[in-house]
């Protein structure tokens, strides 16, 4: 029996050894936790001291909270471009231009492959030669700009993925009861691929999210930035990166699983079970 078009549904020996695998990873992570904890008390790294500046306010209206505020700004505006950004290059692939195809093709793969990161520095210094752009915010549009062109560039190739995914007669209805073949794309089709890979669309904004942390790098004053600066001024640094982690992970979790709720209200509106496909690499006509 299969359930998916990847691999078998596993029988119960399959199951039974897959239950005690999951047992035995569960107590390899439970004493790899336990050693560090005690590690870390056997530093003096659990002291109550390190962690009472947690407890009163000071932390959180100086620092934590001023930081998160600033990481989602920057990852909601992001958001926002980014899906633009591949919606329209996304949709450039798809096109029956080869002369389309193949320049969208040529700037999402570049910026697909350049780092978040440099791209973040690039703009960083370079819009700051131009001087169109108030120094306070410099640092803002720089973190938005990388992970716009970025994240963007991903979600240009989901969409072109989930196109390539659904059933073939949706297509051919749509040119069927009188719609160009531009319409069944843009009304039809991406609408449909965007349900569809609505799961590897949620896990990129988490990777927008987690991304932002890299504006520290060019001074974007984000929630890592205001941990490693409260840490640094009361002298338990590495305290203050846990309490960020911890942020981070409640926050990525949320998200997380508001798109899988997300996904199951809506993952009956596509018609017919999707073909499963990676995202590739082809910019040529092939990629139609």
């Amino acid at each position: 029996m299969t359930d998916s078009p990847l691999f078998d549904t596993p029988g119960p020996r399959a199951r039974r050894r897959m239950l005690w695998m999951n047992i035995v990873g569960a107590l390899v992570v439970a004493g790899i936790g336990f050693l560090v904890l005690r590690a870390f008390a056997a530093k003096g790294q659990l002291d109550a001291d390190l962690w009472n500046p947690f407890v009163g306010s000071r932390a959180w209206e100086n620092f934590l909270l001023p930081g998160l505020k600033d990481t989602l700004k920057a990852a909601g505006i992001s958001i926002v471009t980014a899906s633009i950004f591949g919606i329209v290059f996304g949709i450039g692939r798809l096109s029956r231009s080869s002369l389309v195809r193949r320049v969208s093709g040529a700037i999402v793969e570049f910026f697909r492959a350049v780092p978040v990161l440099l791209m973040m520095i690039f703009f960083y210094l370079g819009i700051a030669r131009l001087h169109v752009v108030e120094p306070a915010d410099l640092p803002l549009v720089a973190v938005v700009l990388g992970l716009t062109f970025y994240n963007g560039s991903v979600f240009a190739e989901l969409i072109r993925s989930g196109v390539h995914s659904l059933p073939r007669g949706q297509r051919e209805a749509a040119l069927a009861v009188g719609l160009r073949p531009t319409q069944s794309l843009r009304l039809i089709e991406v609408p449909q691929a965007l349900i569809a890979m609505l799961p590897a669309i949620a896990s990129q904004l988490v990777v927008i999210l987690k991304d932002t942390a890299l504006g520290s790098i060019i001074t974007y004053p984000d929630l890592l930035d205001a941990a490693r600066r409260l840490g640094s001024g009361d002298g338990n640094i590495l305290q203050a990166l846990m309490i960020a982690a911890g942020m981070f992970i409640v926050i990525n979790y949320a998200l997380t699983r508001l798109a899988g709720r997300l996904a199951r209200r809506v993952g009956g509106r596509t018609a017919g079970r999707p073909r499963a496909e990676a995202p590739g690499l082809a910019v040529g006509p092939g990629a139609t």
